[in-house]
This record gives C-alpha cells, sequence and structure tokens, in this order.
C-alpha cells in the first residue's frame, strides 16, 4: 500500500439558499465530531445558490475546529490576487483553518455570462488555470515582499501582498484531463473529484498522472492527497432503497460504505472522503457517516497498517 498518508474525511454542504439552517446544522455537527473538513461547491451562476465564499465565511465563523475549504472555487469568475487575498484573510480570522479548493469551471455559458474570464479551447482554459494558480501562491509566499505576474491570462502589477496566511493553505485542484492532473501533482496538495464524474476504474489512470507531475517537481506522490467527493446514500434501515438515474452513486449500508472506503484507501490509495449526500434523510446519513462509518474505516486501516508493519 504505497504512497498513502492517514485519510481525512469530510462532509459536503450545499449552498443552497432553501437550506441554509440545514447548512448550519451540517457544521455544527461535523465541528463536534472529529471529521477534518467542512465543504461547499462553487456555482455563482445558480440563481437558488448563495455565494459560496460568504457562506463559508459564516460557517468558519460558527465553528471552532473542523477545517473549511472550497469545493472547488469557480477561479474564472473571482480575479486570482484578490483570491489569494481573501483565503489568507479567512485563514488568519479562522486562526489556520481554511483550505482552497479551485477549479476551471464546468459550465462555460454560465461563467460567460456571468463575465468571467474562459479560455476557448481545453489548452486556454488549462493554461489560464496553471496562471491563477501560481498567482494564488504567489501572493502567498511573497506576503510581506514584491510580487508581479505578467501571464496570456492574467496580469499582476507590482505590489506588495498581504496579509500572509496564518499556516500553509492546502491547495486542492479539481482536475479531469492528463495536463491538469499532471499539474496537480506539480503544484497542489490535493486532487478532488466527484465519484459521479472519475468512477474507480479510472482512478488508476489517474494515479499515474498524478504521480508523473509529482516526479516532474521532484515531490514524492504520497505529498498529493487523493480525495473523492462520496455522492450517494446510506441505507439507515433495512429494506430501504433508493432509484439513482445516473452512475457513480454510491449506496449502501453502513458496513457496505466502510468497505466501499477501505478497499479505495488499499486499492485506489485514496486519503480523502467527502461524504455528499444526494437522497434520503440526509441529517441522520451524516450522523452515521461521522459517528460509525469514518470511525471504523479509520479503525479498520490502523488495522492493516499495523499488521504490514509488523511483517515488514
Amino acid at each position: 500500500m504505497p504512497f498513502t498518508q492517514p485519510p481525512v474525511f469530510g462532509v459536503n454542504i450545499d449552498p443552497s439558499t432553501a437550506n441554509l439552517e440545514a447548512a448550519l446544522q451540517r457544521a455544527r455537527l461535523a465541528d463536534e465530531s472529529d471529521v477534518e473538513l467542512v465543504t461547499i461547491q462553487d456555482h455563482p451562476y445558480n440563481a437558488d445558490f448563495l455565494d459560496t465564499w460568504t457562506l463559508l465565511t459564516a460557517l468558519a465563523a460558527r465553528t471552532e475546529r473542523v477545517h473549511i475549504a472550497t469545493n472547488v472555487m469557480n477561479t474564472p469568475l473571482r480575479p486570482p490576487a484578490m483570491m489569494a487575498k481573501m483565503a489568507a484573510t479567512l485563514d488568519l480570522i479562522t486562526k489556520g483553518r481554511l483550505e482552497l479548493g479551485l477549479g476551471a469551471g464546468g459550465y462555460i455559458e454560465g461563467m460567460q455570462t456571468w463575465g468571467g474570464t474562459v479560455g476557448q479551447t481545453p489548452g486556454q482554459r488549462y493554461q489560464a488555470f496553471k496562471e491563477y494558480a501560481e498567482i494564488v501562491r504567489g501572493m502567498w509566499d511573497h506576503a510581506g515582499g514584491r510580487f508581479s505576474y505578467s501571464g496570456g491570462f492574467y496580469k499582476v502589477g507590482e505590489l506588495v501582498p498581504g496579509p500572509a496566511p496564518a499556516h500553509p493553505i492546502p491547495l486542492w485542484f479539481g482536475a479531469g484531463g492528463p495536463r491538469m492532473l499532471r499539474l496537480t501533482g506539480r503544484m497542489a496538495d490535493g486532487w478532488l473529484v466527484g465519484t459521479i464524474y472519475v468512477p474507480p476504474q479510472q482512478l488508476p489512470e489517474v494515479n499515474t498522472l498524478l504521480d508523473e507531475g509529482a516526479a516532474q517537481a521532484g515531490r514524492n506522490p504520497s505529498e498529493v492527497r487523493r480525495g473523492y467527493n462520496l455522492f450517494g446514500a446510506i441505507k439507515l434501515r433495512a429494506g430501504e432503497s433508493y432509484q439513482f438515474n445516473r452512475p457513480g452513486l454510491v449506496l449502501g449500508t453502513p458496513a457496505e460504505w466502510v468497505e466501499t472506503l477501505v478497499r479505495y484507501h488499499l486499492e485506489y490509495r485514496h486519503d480523502a472522503f467527502i461524504f455528499w449526500p444526494v437522497a434520503g434523510d440526509e441529517e441522520a446519513q451524516i450522523k452515521v457517516f461521522l459517528n460509525e462509518i469514518m470511525p471504523e474505516v479509520r479503525k479498520q486501516i490502523r488495522e492493516i497498517q499495523e499488521k504490514e508493519a509488523q511483517v515488514e
């Protein structure tokens, strides 16, 4: 079981205007548990969604322990230099609890309508995202000093960045194509994608590309976390069933969920699991995920690692 870190866990919170109280309750449940992350998706062109960054800040103010993260931030709609400053500010306010997920955005027409800087080809979108990430990192790395950047899509005049974040903010990239996956391996602290977009059978290829990117940067592949947004539902009662009309959704009893997550860790090196309920009593399922599934997955993985260490 090479190139793995102890797994971390999280729960997703939708920025729906109709479920604001549910969002606050989920954050409280997470903060009272041992889970590491609360994450929020970012689709500003959805009229029924709150602004992700504002909601993230509100949840940060109502929690004390759990880390908060974007899953993932729509970069074409948020200028990179300001994004770096916003992130550093929130990291300071939360005393080092921010993790920043970045993505190129999936709905080109929506981003363009809202004034986003979106390349017309996959190559242009890759280049724009690369420049964006370099600016964010550069602003943090040069806080209090001097920084400038001149790219094909983004430019930053010579300035004094700041404030510095409270801690090295982990960057997660939402990436799908080979170039983006290699870039993730070179630059990011983690890769984050949903089960409905990249099924398990594609994960070996993903790992190869992430490892190639890490090698290009002289990094150990274990430095790059492999994150999965687990879209699906947990069966809470015997005979409970759901009808899903798209592939990639995880469905099963708590024991079946434990078996699935342990397998993803052992076979595919996944070490970050974000529960994203899509049906049924979502709050009850989150409680089961936090109180039953997460502890058991950690326990089984730890026991397997201890046995392997004894053999060595």
